[in-house]
């Protein structure tokens, strides 16, 4: 079943009510605490299970937990119409770094299955837009695509005779490059019959597992980590699409990068001779 897809009249039913837990703390203008909010997840999580279910929360926790934004928090309908959609809407460009818009809308061109949004939001997913991240298993960059991944789709885009995945553009444009290939193949398992699902999801599935994983489950694995990836993603589509826009703003600094050199204290005085 595709997490963006149907869904069953008990699937329903506890979204409407989540909706309408949502929208009980949004009718004074007041924000629901991130607290208030994790216990309605769980008691979500306990009526539904582990699913799309989930789709108005955490699509929803983004806006009271983001910082703030333009779009109307209220509007519990749109957001999740984001979250459903193919994420293949206009990239609103004041919610990711300026110097990358033009980047991200040609990475966004590369095939019909992958557009802008749906790279804002797995590169937040991924890296949180820390250029500089290097992953446990080598990974790097904003994308974190592993070492042979990202020579095998990586190019100099910037023109600076270096390709290397600690660059922004190069390493945005091997994620478009990689997830348009994994799009196409994920189309060719449905085809096949070898996958249920829709393409976008077995293909956030395939770059996070690998495509081993969706022929294993016959689609979307039906794991906190396969489907936590997908979800994860989706929730940020009303960020990016400008649904529920929050302005990009520069990730803090990661602690202990560059450590600053310690001032250098005077040796202590010799003692005194003895007389």
């Amino acid at each position: 079943m595709s997490l963006a897809g149907g869904q069953s009249p008990d699937e329903g039913n506890t979204s409407k009510t989540a909706r309408n837990v949502l929208a009980a703390g949004t009718g004074c203008g007041c924000l629901l605490s991130p607290l208030a909010l994790l216990g309605t997840v769980v008691v979500v999580i306990i009526i539904g299970g582990f699913g799309v279910i989930l789709a108005p929360l955490i699509a929803l926790i983004l806006l009271f937990t983001g910082g703030g934004g333009g779009g109307d928090a209220g509007d519990a309908d749109a957001v999740i119409s984001s979250f459903q959609g193919d994420g293949k809407g206009e990239l609103d460009e004041q919610t990711v770094p300026s110097e990358l818009v033009e980047t991200l809308n040609k990475a966004g061109e590369l095939c019909v299955e992958i557009g802008p949004v749906v790279l804002a939001a797995q590169i937040e997913r991924e890296s949180d837009w820390n250029a500089a991240l290097v992953g446990p298993a080598g990974e790097q960059g904003l994308a974190q695509l592993p070492p042979d991944i990202f020579q095998k789709y990586g190019e100099d885009e910037d023109g600076n005779d270096k390709t290397s995945a600690l660059d922004p553009e190069d390493s945005i444009m091997a994620q478009g490059r990689f997830l348009c290939d994994l799009a196409h193949q994920a189309q060719q398992l449905i085809d096949s019959g070898e996958a249920t699902g829709s393409v976008l999801d077995l293909t956030l599935v395939g770059y996070d597992e690998g495509l081993d994983a969706v022929r294993a489950a016959h689609g979307v694995p039906k794991t906190n980590e396969g489907q936590g990836y997908v979800l994860g993603v989706r929730a940020l589509f009303a960020k990016y699409d400008g649904t529920a826009p929050i302005p990009f703003s520069s990730p803090p600094a990661t602690p202990g990068a560059t450590p600053s050199p310690s001032p250098s204290l005077p040796p202590p005085p010799s003692p005194s001779p003895s007389p």
